[in-house]
């Protein structure tokens, strides 16, 4: 395996996770890396790069990252986010990923592009359920803050430095097990 190859699946792994905070701000992210050749997408993908889709991503990352912040609305935005987020991180993996065979490249886009987004979308909801159920949405404001901050820091540096990104992924992970681990035993 060359480093390109290393560098392009650490790049899906870290947007996937930011996919899993919000899914459209990793796609606009990549969309302007792509746009200005800071990373150059497979073939098939560089449709991502174009004026269109830079314009549209970034409407709806506009779009997205305003609705969270209204409460109610958040939680029926991470109802639908879920399914989004396994989708885009599986499509974000593909479009990155780079000299593998189809079948381990769909295989990695499925299992770690969309499952990590998957996951880490599934905490988030969890967690603005947690915060609407305990403070009446108050605090939901914040919680949107911190998930966009840090789709954000995740989407740069996945584009700018991949591997610390995949390092930031599993530090994300293990967190997110030990507060599941902390919420079923106070379940019990």
């Amino acid at each position: 395996m060359t480093f390109e190859t290393i560098t392009s699946i650490c790049l899906g792994i870290g947007l996937a996770a930011s996919v899993g905070f919000r899914v459209f701000l990793p796609l606009f992210t990549l969309s302007l890396a792509a746009y200005f050749d800071v990373w150059q997408l497979n073939e098939s993908w560089q449709w991502i790069g174009s004026v269109t889709a830079l314009i549209t991503l970034g409407v709806a990352t506009l779009v997205e990252i305003i609705a969270y912040f209204i409460p109610y609305i958040d939680n029926l935005l991470d109802s639908i986010t879920v399914p989004l987020a396994g989708i885009a991180g599986t499509i974000i993996m593909l479009s990155t990923v780079a000299n593998l065979d189809p079948v381990i490249t769909w295989s990695l886009a499925i299992i770690a592009g969309g499952g990590t987004a998957a996951a880490i979308a599934g905490t988030a909801g969890t967690t603005r359920l947690a915060s609407t159920a305990t403070t009446a949405g108050v605090a939901n404001p914040v919680v949107s803050t911190l998930e966009t901050g840090t789709s954000l820091v995740m989407s740069v540096v996945s584009i700018f430095v991949p591997i610390l990104a995949v390092v930031l992924v599993f530090i994300l992970l293990f967190i997110i097990f030990k507060l599941y681990k902390k919420f079923k035993k106070s379940k019990v």
